[in-house]
């Protein structure tokens, strides 16, 4: 088998890719998934009791026309939920809206005070110089009060990494910063404050997860262009040729990886071993989704909710998703069946006892009051993906600066969540998107924008 174009991976950076590719007319191509089903970290399952499960609280909001108008033409228009967002934070015993850093004023008269003062006295002593890593970002623009009460545990329970280890370059949109004028006002007026992000709504597929998306954009690339178990275990970039698991070879003239690059270097013969081992400097945490399919309804302050944060101790989640709220099909029966989804970050730097995570995780739902009596739950699903956030870790962008541009000679690209490695640019519409920038790179010569400029990706939310 031989293509000019072999694309390594089926989520939406490698669909993405092949779906341009066939969009320029183009059909010399061939996308090679290891799993037997289409997706990547985009996929969807459905559990013995038929409930649907995605991986993590996946939403679909979008940074560009070119992905709205796929998702529009992969499910048509009536394929779609639009929802308001209603996020929320668990904090001492009471939910407060988010952002946090806008809503203090629900918090108890001492821990609001201790938040307003890490404020003011950052307002009277402003951080000199450049924050080095998160942290010294936290408390350049959040304070020492709003570090210590909300963004490091929660920090730490989403990334599984300390916020030391961290970089800033990542923020962006992705972290509200603090207005000293603004929460004043809305602790003294009694203001909520609910509108910031680029998600304030967002679309969910009436049926399939977010799984049934890709399933469908998978349809249009065209089932035959996609090989699945199909494993890579070699790449020999100077004969150009992949080694599959089952013995199968591969040739190509470009080839395009979306799998983990530090997993990826390894398989490729060829490439310098000194490039090899910086890669695999790269960090990342896995994730564990639980899903619990409970009976009856949910209590009437989780009926609107979408998903919740929760920074506190005594609990292993770090989020939890209303998940039977997205869509009335993701349960078999919403008349008589509700569902929590629930994520669990996972590190060498945050170990998890795999054989207790589900009755840890049973025990917090009850202890925080989302669940009434274990009685009520007739479904228990777990999945766990060893990459699931690639971490922005200071040393991050000195490993990508050798490691991405090292294999373009040999015709090899790396693109996608955990091929390029930039969290900033990792939500399923950059993904995608990325794949599409590939291809027209490779078969136009037209530069990418996505990968190489964040911060202008992101700011054309909206337009």
């Amino acid at each position: 088998m031989n293509y000019q174009y072999v694309i390594i991976g089926s989520g939406p950076t490698g669909l993405g890719a092949a779906y341009r590719l066939k969009e320029l007319g183009i059909t010399d191509f061939l996308v090679l998934e290891k799993e037997d089903h289409i997706g990547g970290l985009a996929t969807s399952f459905v559990d013995e009791q038929g409930f649907t499960w995605d991986v993590g609280g996946h939403v679909q909001f979008s940074h560009y026309k070119y992905f709205d108008d796929l998702m529009l033409k992969a499910l048509g228009a009536d394929g779609w939920l639009t929802h308001q967002r209603e996020s929320w934070v668990w904090i001492e015993n009471r939910f407060v809206p988010y952002p946090f850093q806008n809503n203090i004023k629900y918090l108890s008269q001492d821990t609001m005070w201790k938040c307003l003062d890490g404020l003011i006295d950052l307002y009277k002593n402003p951080f000199q110089g450049k924050p080095k890593n998160f942290r010294e970002w936290i408390l350049a623009t959040q304070g020492r009060g709003l570090g210590e009460v909300f963004m490091f545990p929660y920090n730490f329970k989403v990334w599984a990494y300390p916020t030391e280890d961290m970089n800033a370059v990542w923020v962006g949109e992705r972290v509200s910063v603090v207005d000293l004028h603004r929460i004043t006002k809305n602790i003294l007026f009694n203001n909520d404050d609910y509108s910031w992000g680029p998600n304030a709504t967002f679309q969910f597929p009436k049926h399939g997860g977010t799984g049934g998306i890709w399933e469908a954009v998978g349809d249009l690339v065209g089932r035959e262009n996609i090989l699945l178990n199909a494993e890579v275990t070699n790449v020999d970039a100077q004969q150009k040729q992949i080694t599959l698991a089952d013995g199968r070879t591969v040739g190509y003239q470009t080839l395009l990886n979306t799998m983990p690059v530090d997993l990826f270097t390894k398989k490729v013969q060829g490439l310098d071993p000194a490039v090899v081992e910086k890669a695999q400097g790269l960090k990342h945490s896995s994730t564990n989704v639980i899903g619990i399919g409970l009976k009856g309804q949910p209590k009437a302050e989780l009926a609107t909710k979408c998903w919740m944060y929760f920074p506190e101790s005594n609990s292993p989640y770090y989020r939890i998703t209303v998940f039977s709220n997205y869509s009335p099909n993701n349960v078999p029966d919403i008349n008589t069946q509700w569902s929590l989804m629930v994520e669990v970050s996972e590190s060498p730097k945050k170990p998890v006892n795999q054989e207790t995570l589900m009755a840890e995780t049973i025990q917090a739902l009850l202890e925080d009051g989302l669940i009434e009596s274990a009685d009520d739950i007739i479904s228990k699903f777990h999945i766990r993906f060893e990459y699931g956030y690639p971490t922005p870790s200071v040393e991050r962008d000195g490993i990508l600066k050798t490691v991405l541009p090292a294999l373009e000679p040999f015709d090899i690209y790396s693109r996608g969540r955990f091929g390029a490695w930039k969290y900033e640019v990792s939500n399923q519409d950059h993904s995608l998107m990325q794949g599409v920038e590939w291809a027209n790179r490779v078969a136009m010569n037209v530069p990418e924008l996505s990968l190489f400029f964040p911060d202008t990706a992101n700011a054309m939310w909206g337009k």
